[in-house]
């Protein structure tokens, strides 16, 4: 279950993203509504491409599962980093970006309830618990997203980014990082502080999206922001994932 490297660095994506992005002609300015129905949109062309992995995993077609995985993540990745660091190609890549990331979900998601059933569900539900409790606490005002808060989480996710590539690389000399797979309490709680990063992740695109409003930024900044909130959840999908899988072995 790999490391969803391109949730972690999201390069130029920061607040003079959104001051400094140019309008079209005749172009809408960026509202939160706006972005939510297009974080909607994006979330359930996800569920629906998941949907064929799962199908080719009730049917015995192993080949078709890893196929989609193999697709999904590489297609993803070079999407992702394409709209990283060109925002206003989001308007055409974000709705690709999410189908491929449902192939890669829902084949890795499919293979692992195989072997533990129903904890697919158990992650999703998990996922959007977080997100729902997170949400309420930066309307609420219990977190702020200052400039130190948001250095120490761009920090740690770089860090634990360099950690996982380290990982994959060590791989291919049959080496591996315990911390990672380990189900042991250090294990244990590894996966516990990726997924609070993960979760403080959301703080900040909630932040920007908030700034890309009161900033004025042009209507196809709402893909951007839309696209940035579903990298997040997809990461942290992945980590409560690892997290739960962790715990079903001990």
């Amino acid at each position: 279950m790999a490391f969803n490297l391109h949730s972690s660095g999201r390069p130029g994506f920061n607040a003079s993203t959104f001051s400094s992005a140019p309008f079209g002609i005749g172009s809408s300015p960026m509202t939160i509504g706006g972005t939510v129905n297009k974080a909607f949109l994006l979330l359930v062309v996800l569920l629906f491409a998941a949907l064929w992995p799962w199908v080719q995993a009730s049917a015995g077609n192993l080949h078709g599962v890893t196929s989609g995985i193999l697709i999904g993540l590489i297609g993803g990745f070079v999407l992702a980093l394409t709209v990283s660091f060109k925002p206003s190609s989001s308007r055409y890549l974000a709705i690709p970006y999410a189908a491929l990331e449902g192939l890669a979900l829902g084949g890795v998601s499919s293979i692992i309830d195989q072997r533990y059933p129903g904890i697919a569900l158990q992650a999703v539900s998990a996922t959007f618990a977080v997100m729902g409790v997170m949400l309420l606490a930066y309307k609420a005002g219990f977190i702020h997203v200052t400039n130190r808060f948001r250095a120490i989480v761009i920090g740690a996710t770089g860090g634990i980014a360099l950690l996982y590539l380290a990982s994959f690389i060590l791989g291919f000399f049959h080496v591996g990082v315990p911390l990672l797979s380990s189900s042991s309490s250090f294990g244990i709680g590894f996966s516990l502080l990726v997924v609070a990063v993960a979760a403080l992740n959301l703080a900040l695109d909630f932040d920007l999206i908030a700034q890309g409003v009161a900033h004025g930024a042009p209507e196809y900044m709402e893909w951007y922001g839309a696209f940035s909130l579903m990298v997040t959840l997809v990461w942290m999908y992945l980590e409560i994932l690892r997290l739960l899988v962790k715990l079903k072995e001990r």
